[in-house]
């Protein structure tokens, strides 16, 4: 199929702009973590034309119109978005469509993400898909676009054309992104000089100004790089020497520079530090004229050829700093416009990506795994025999005591000379006290029934003190499947070895007694999960752990997602995975060298230990 014309900007004379008697539609979009530039909401460009149009080199404050982006402003001047609370900045630009196309006509195409709400396309995509939908094409690959996914119109269905999963999208009408005709005058650079008045102390001004200061110094100092040098001990000028630009800004300059022959002319800059106080109207260096459409920045591959790094200069990752880190991402960003400011050198660098997932790989080269039977195991609901009554499990592990001791019983937290906090059962007095077998804890017997009632009910008992397992624990795991093999790929840090690879599958569905809330429909995103091993004698071990504490439904529970803070969704029980293929980034990747004895020891506080397992 024929690609459909793409937003792309309009150049006329170089400016970027339409000619005086050409209609265009303008998106504001903004440059995520991916190289992806997202559009904002019609609502939110509706409101930067706006404040455009009153002030070419102001701010927008997002929250005006969204209470979402409460955190986040725009800075006209150096085409920025600022998030206040982390610091973060982001390249935005403004880009010019169709009026025929999807975001003139107000057409909004979404897929389903996992958490069952809709997220919009780039609106490169949207107007892709949009075109193949008004010539009424029955699917539409969007490979041209670099996504392995297939449209199919006639079941509204996206298809990943590698994993087969299958996500819903859907066609909906909003308002039409703002006309404009002609040209846009440009934005100025900021006044030179110093500033008039008092600085305003309302808290709009100083947010406002805070972001501006911040921006321009990143700027200034790239500025000071790009097209003047410290004059040297002769007194000669500075060449002009090529800096590398951010990594962040998908390997694209902030301005076009244009050729200087000769040596570039040293530009004096101001400092930044004399504007501490951010007046409403600061005194800041005289820049290049801003372009609002950014055109150095259009849809350039991350491959576009870089200068080098000047030596010596660490990389300084500002951007894609996580709050798990050991510098908090508002303080790195700071820390870099602070140098920036000094004169000192900063380079900005994208976070490198996660790699989840081994390159493709066919049925014919996943091996079954040595020394373990089978690929797949299935369980059921209430798959495992349950235990008999409670009196009779307590019984089992535990002997009375004839002279209890005078210490707290740590359940009821009465003395165990004294009757228990919980009411008779028949065949047991509230005053008997018993002693567990192997780690001779005691407690009051109807305490020990009284917890057992709250747990699984499974026919075993966990010590509340020091945690030993009596009998076989079994947990709440919905049904579910887990398949494993071997792939010819090795893990980092496990060069001579190929790879264990275990993917787990549990769907929807209701909760039962045995859950929180039963009755309820519980989630299951994510699914299906795929984790690795190396494949060695001891990445073989945890396996069959990893079997049997399946088969005991101990790896997933329902409950409360640590990461969206969903309820009533399955989540991991206390046994780590290892779900990052080719990196760590995230913490849940290789090189780890401790991972094996780390989840071994979680097995075991399971009671799946490594004396379970059959020679």
């Amino acid at each position: 199929m024929a690609r459909p014309g793409s937003g792309v900007l309009v150049s006329v004379n170089g400016l970027g702009y339409p000619p005086q008697n050409l209609a265009r539609v303008v998106v504001w979009e903004w440059l995520n973590e991916h190289g992806r530039w997202r559009p904002y909401n019609v609502t939110t460009c509706h409101h930067i034309e706006n404040v455009l149009k009153g002030d070419a080199r102001g701010t927008v404050v997002l929250g005006q119109v969204d209470a979402q982006l409460a955190p986040y402003v725009i800075d006209l001047q150096s085409m920025h978005q600022f998030r206040q609370d982390t610091g973060t900045m982001r390249p935005v630009h403004r880009n010019f469509y169709e009026p025929s196309s999807a975001p003139g006509k107000g057409v909004v195409w979404e897929w389903e993400n996992d958490s069952g709400s809709w997220t919009p396309y780039d609106m490169e995509i949207c107007v892709t898909i949009q075109n193949a939908y008004e010539k009424q094409h029955p699917w539409l690959d969007l490979t041209s676009l670099g996504f392995c996914y297939l449209i199919d119109f006639n079941s509204m269905v996206q298809t990943n054309r590698q994993s087969q999963r299958k996500r819903r999208l859907r066609r909906r009408m909003d308002l039409a992104y703002p006309l404009i005709m002609g040209s846009i005058p440009k934005s100025q650079s900021w006044p030179v000089g110093a500033s008039s008045g008092q600085p305003c102390p309302c808290q709009q001004c100083i947010l406002v100004n805070s972001t501006r200061a911040a921006s321009n110094a990143i700027l200034a100092s790239q500025h000071r790089k790009l097209y003047g040098g410290a004059t040297g001990p002769s007194g000669a000028t500075g060449t002009l020497t090529v800096v590398r630009q951010s990594n962040t800004f998908a390997g694209t300059t902030l301005w076009s520079p244009t050729s200087r022959g000769g040596q570039a002319k040293a530009e004096q800059v101001q400092s930044l530090l004399s504007s501490a106080n951010f007046p409403c109207s600061p005194a800041l260096p005289s820049l290049p004229p801003n372009n609002l459409n950014r055109p150095g920045t259009q849809r350039i591959s991350i491959g576009t050829a870089r200068g080098a790094i000047p030596p010596g200069v660490p990389p300084l990752p500002v951007k894609n700093l996580t709050v798990s880190g050991p510098v908090h991402p508002a303080i790195a960003g700071i820390t870099g416009i602070l140098m920036c400011a000094a004169g000192l050198p900063v380079c900005l660098t994208r976070a490198p990506k996660p790699i989840l997932h081994p390159p493709p790989i066919n049925k014919s080269d996943m091996k079954p795994v040595p020394g373990v039977n089978g690929i797949r195991r299935k369980t059921k609901k209430k798959h495992l025999r349950r235990g008999k009554n409670p009196e009779d499990v307590v019984r089992r592990y535990t002997e009375k005591v004839k002279v209890a001791p005078d210490e707290d019983c740590t359940i009821c937290r009465e003395r165990l000379v004294m009757s228990s906090g919980y009411e008779g059962v028949k065949g047991i007095k509230p005053e008997v006290v018993g002693k567990l077998g192997k780690c001779g804890h005691m407690y009051h017997l109807l305490c020990l029934v009284a917890m057992y009632n709250n747990g699984n009910k499974d026919g075993s008992l966990q010590c509340p003190t020091c945690k030993a397992i009596y009998g076989e624990k079994t947990g709440t795991q919905p049904p579910g499947k887990m398949e494993y093999h071997v792939i010819p790929h090795c893990l980092p840090g496990y060069p001579e070895a190929k790879t264990i690879r275990i993917v787990y599958d549990i769907a929807a569905g209701l909760q039962t007694t045995e859950h929180p809330n039963p009755g309820k429909k519980f989630s299951a995103r994510g699914f299906p999960r795929h984790c690795y091993l190396p494949d060695n004698n001891k990445g073989r071990r945890v396996l069959k752990l990893l079997i049997m504490a399946w088969d005991r439904r101990l790896i997933f529970t329902i409950g409360t997602s640590s990461t969206t803070g969903e309820s009533d969704t399955v989540v991991w029980n206390e046994i780590h995975h290892k779900t990052e293929f080719g990196s760590n980034l995230t913490g849940h990747g290789y090189p780890d060298p401790n991972y094996l004895d780390n989840v071994l020891t979680e097995l075991s506080a399971q009671g799946v230990g490594q004396d379970n397992l059959k020679d």
